[in-house]
């Protein structure tokens, strides 16, 4: 029986919402290791002058602990 644990991680990108998930996963593994899935709980955006220039994810990982 495997168990799971799930973080909570926020991130952004310039160019989207899938590229503000795929950092947070990336960033994720560098500490966190088997990742099995990416629930993304909220998507935001920073806008100025009537321009989207910030795009922000944040997201539910959960990864499998090794006992």
């Amino acid at each position: 029986m495997a168990v799971l644990k799930v973080i909570e991680i926020m991130a952004s990108s310039k160019k989207g919402w899938e590229d503000a998930t795929r950092i947070a996963v990336k960033t994720a593994g560098k500490t966190v290791k088997e990742i099995r899935s990416v629930y993304v709980q909220d998507m935001s955006a920073v806008v100025l002058k009537n321009d989207i220039i910030e795009f922000r994810v944040t997201v539910k990982i959960s990864f499998e602990v090794l006992g």
